[in-house]
């Protein structure tokens, strides 16, 4: 029998394997330590979204003020100290267009460290972005040398008995089906009958899919669930015609879909799913110590940008408007322990 991966890490397999082709054909790696690079938000009130993204991104200049209200909120030895340290792990590949080392093999861009930047100029500090593995991230977080993640953390029940959470995104995973193809998820597995649908072995959409292939068998119907060794050969298969969908990572999608747009078979987005399950709706949140004071001033942080509508620039930008959340919120439900 099969071990089953922790979900953190089937998110990631399933994540990277969608866009390992793409990155590659980029260049695109990640490097270690500090990358708070110029042109990205330095403490002032411009930040640059979608810098050097290698056309992930449609490249925006924001204007973000600092918010006093919200700066006095801070924890003294953030304010006083005027940096706002951001852990994102997104070593050693990366992942796009969450976060990965752009066209200049400097900037570390993509949706969290923007985010990030866009945080940390609403707070009035200089954005410090440290990049580590997902595993060196924690140790960051837990040592106090990183203040707050942005890096694609679903809340989970177990993590909150360490860290403190303001949520940002939903977690979702998404249907790829090529552009001239009408289908719809619509929500419902129900409209996957007859399909054949793509998806990365041991994942965690592999195991929702699957879920979905006994009620519909139970039903008298079925999925055609296919297995590929890579990213590029899901893609084939779909540009052929040799499958319908692909099932994967909302994020990855998003990505893929602006990198085939020029192509011959572009696609796009035709519906999404929380990656909670049916029960919950996930939730991706920035990070910090627990007790750090952190949370709340983040949050009500990134409720400005939301009424402000820089975060839906942000979102626009990287072609993530699918999974914007109405309100921030701190320590929302997560995972339950069973499932994280």
């Amino acid at each position: 029998m099969r071990r089953r991966r922790p979900p953190r890490t089937r998110f990631l397999r399933g994540l990277a394997a969608a866009t390992a082709t793409a990155a590659l054909a980029s260049g695109v790696s990640a490097c270690g330590g500090d990358a708070g690079a110029a042109g990205t938000g330095a403490g002032g009130d411009a930040v640059t979204v979608g810098a050097v993204s290698n056309g992930a991104a449609r490249q925006t200049e924001l204007t973000v003020p600092a918010v006093e209200a919200l700066r006095a909120q801070l924890p003294a030895a953030v304010r006083e100290r005027g940096e706002l340290v951001i852990g994102v792990g997104a070593l050693p590949a990366g992942f796009p267009p969450l976060a990965y080392l752009g066209t200049d093999q400097k900037t570390l861009t993509g949706a969290e460290p923007d985010l990030g930047r866009l945080v940390a100029a609403a707070l009035g500090l200089r954005p410090v972005v440290k990049n580590s593995t997902w595993e060196n991230l924690f140790v960051g977080i837990d040592s106090g040398k990183v203040d707050v993640a942005f890096t694609n953390v679903t809340v989970t029940e177990e993590r909150k008995k360490k860290y403190e959470f303001a949520s940002y995104r939903q977690d979702d995973l998404a249907f790829e089906a090529l552009k001239d193809d009408p289908w719809n998820f619509g929500g419902d597995y129900r409209n996957l009958a007859g399909k054949t649908v793509a998806v990365s072995s041991g994942t965690n959409q592999e195991k929702i899919l699957l879920e979905w292939q006994k009620k519909l068998r139970a039903e008298g119907k079925d999925i055609a669930v296919k297995y590929f060794p890579d990213a590029n050969s899901t893609y084939l298969a779909l540009s052929g015609r040799k499958i319908d969908l692909s099932f994967g990572p909302n994020p990855s999608i998003a990505y893929h879909v602006t990198q085939t747009a020029s192509g011959n078979a572009p696609t796009r987005n035709a519906g999404s799913f929380s990656g909670a399950g049916e029960s919950l709706q996930g939730l991706i949140a920035a990070t910090a110590k627990k007790d750090s004071g952190l949370a709340k001033p983040v949050a009500e942080t990134i409720n400005h940008l939301i009424k402000n509508g820089q975060y839906a620039q942000l979102l626009a930008a990287w072609n993530l408007s699918n999974e914007a959340v109405t309100t921030s919120e701190v320590d929302p439900p997560g995972l339950p322990v069973t499932n994280s």
